[in-house]
């Protein structure tokens, strides 16, 4: 047969998606008849997989998987909210999150590198899974905790995951902070954490909701009402000043020195959090289509 052109493959991985050498693969394989390579890379899965690397996978799970001292949080992102609840996808899934807890991946990279439970990398039963499911699977975003102490660990619909590591306290309150910061998100966890520049801004903006009766008062008592009107903020942006959600009565903090625990560590993973999702307008799709827009 002749040699398979460079043009060739190219116009193959532009209609498939697949890879350069898969096409140069299915080519060979098939006489250079592009169209059988084409039913050929489709039959592979290799089409099927690589076509859809440009879309949105912002729906998925979170899971976690725990062990002595350590615990790991791993987002799984599928197209559709269907797609997640898949039997397929959940074993996979969690199958991911037990990989990541055994075999020390710091990272996303070293995670989708590593041993699949039933063989090959988690990356290729990503692609094997594509192929059967028919939508984009991406491993996104973990997190790992690890602590002599205990950790608490919560995941709330499968789409908010939370780890905290306490110095400290017993499980049971591991858990309720990890629950608190499931639900109410806090940006930081201690005051000291929270960025000067953020406190500057916040104190501008205090300071222009004044009225000019309050601007009028002395320099010491101005400064103690802006003091306070930042504290408030401090409290509310800071999981150890915000008040417990399961005992508003008392704030993270005093929940914790109850016990005389601290927190270490916190992670939480949100299902598509930082994900920009396209909104489909099917009515002007359709007009695109019957060339009317």
């Amino acid at each position: 047969m002749s040699t398979i052109s460079a043009q060739l493959v190219k116009e193959l991985r532009e209609r498939s998606g697949a890879g350069m050498m898969e096409c140069k693969k299915a080519l060979v394989e098939n006489n250079g008849d592009i169209e059988i390579a084409m039913e050929w890379l489709r039959k592979s899965g290799l089409a099927k997989a690589d076509k859809k690397a440009d879309r949105v996978a912002a729906e998925g799970r979170i899971v976690t998987a725990q062990s002595a001292g350590k615990a790991v949080l791993v987002e799984v992102n599928c197209e559709t909210d269907f797609v997640a609840k898949d039997s397929n996808f959940l074993t996979y899934s969690d199958n991911v999150a037990v990989v990541a807890l055994n075999s020390g991946a710091a990272d996303v990279s070293a995670l989708k590198a590593a041993a699949y439970t039933t063989g090959g990398t988690v990356e290729d039963a990503a692609k094997a899974l594509i192929a059967t499911i028919g939508e984009k699977i991406e491993v996104r975003r973990m997190a790992r905790v690890e602590n002599t102490g205990t950790i608490g660990s919560y995941i709330h619909g499968g789409r908010i995951g939370v780890l905290v590591a306490l110095k400290g306290g017993s499980e049971e309150l591991a858990k309720g902070i990890a629950m608190h910061v499931a639900a109410m998100n806090p940006a930081h966890v201690r005051a000291e954490d929270v960025p000067a520049e953020f406190l500057a801004k916040e104190k501008e903006i205090a300071l222009s909701q004044m009225t000019d009766k309050d601007k009028a008062k002395p320099a010491e008592i101005l400064e103690k009402i802006i003091a306070g009107k930042i504290n408030k903020i401090v409290s509310e942006v800071t999981l150890l000043g915000q008040p417990y959600v399961l005992d508003t009565n008392v704030t993270v903090a005093e929940a914790l020195k109850k016990e005389g625990a601290d927190v270490l560590s916190v992670a939480r993973l949100a299902v598509g959090e930082g994900v920009e999702k396209v909104e489909e307008d099917f009515a002007a799709e359709v007009m695109k289509q019957a060339g009317l827009a």
